[in-house]
């Protein structure tokens, strides 16, 4: 199997592109170490990962450990990653997947709304990677994965601090890419389109406040198969992988005819 006696770290496991991801990995082999804030939510993966192993017959299928994590709670996570090192004495890859969404218009945004985008998509991840990256220099091996978004390229309307904290997160993993290049230590940003997922439904509002309202999603890849991508990219060790339905063809637009981009999103309904 492909990712076979690899030790995957998988943060954000409970739900949506993670819990596709966790049972993506289990098939294929992988030493799975599940986190995520919900405890419950990391056993029906962990059980549902067993599960979809019998079923299919297939023997290399894994049994997940769980390690319930809050990546905003930066101050815990060297401890975890102590925990998690203590599981199978390494991290082969640890996948950044942990993220929240936020929607309001600027002026009506409330600064502690931006500081939880920022402190779960940003500097979550970065205090993940930090808490890992030594051991892997050590070992001269390793790869660091950070799920992002299209809007890791592109402004959008209303979403303007989720739009930011995966700017930061491409312009800081990109700079660790090249730090890491000659050090056997590999770094891969991946940057989905629509994918159905809890994170419209999970996201906050202007005040920083859960607003419980999933969007449209008919336009939206299937989380699974958006898990099977990833792993394909995971597993070729690309640089950066961008994917999607037509709204991928918005990053060579904004590219090559950045005034029918900003043309474009003004006229957006969003």
């Amino acid at each position: 199997m492909r990712f076979e006696n690899q030790v995957v770290w998988l943060t954000g496991a409970s739900s949506g592109i993670g819990e596709a991801l966790a049972y993506e990995f289990s098939k294929q082999g992988a030493q799975l170490i599940l986190s995520a804030r919900r405890g419950k939510e990391l056993e029906r993966v962990c059980a549902q990962c067993v599960g979809n192993g019998a079923a299919t017959g297939n023997s290399a299928a894994t049994v997940p450990y769980i390690l319930p994590l809050d990546v905003a709670d930066l101050d815990s996570i060297p401890r975890k990653a102590e925990q998690a090192r203590a599981l199978f004495g390494r991290i082969d890859i640890l996948v950044n997947n942990a993220g929240i969404s936020q929607r309001g218009l600027v002026a009506e945004t409330e600064m502690v709304a931006l500081q939880r985008v920022f402190q779960v998509n940003f500097f979550g991840a970065v205090a993940m990677t930090k808490a890992v990256l030594l051991e892997m220099l050590e070992r001269r091996a390793g790869q660091i994965v950070v799920v992002s978004s299209l809007t890791g390229k592109l402004p959008l309307p209303k979403h303007a601090a989720y739009c930011a904290s995966k700017h930061a997160l491409q312009g800081y993993f990109d700079s660790l890419r090249a730090e890491v290049a000659r050090a056997g230590v590999k770094v891969t940003v991946i940057l989905p389109g629509f994918v159905q997922s809890e994170i419209s439904a999970n996201s906050m509002d202007a005040q920083g406040l859960p607003r419980g309202q999933a969007a449209a999603s008919r336009r939206a890849m299937r989380a699974d198969v958006a898990a099977r991508k990833m792993v394909q990219a995971i597993a070729q060790g690309k640089a950066e992988y961008e994917f999607g339905g037509v709204e991928r063809f918005a990053v060579p637009l904004r590219k090559y005819a950045p005034w029918l981009y900003s043309y474009a999103i003004k006229r957006m309904k969003i």
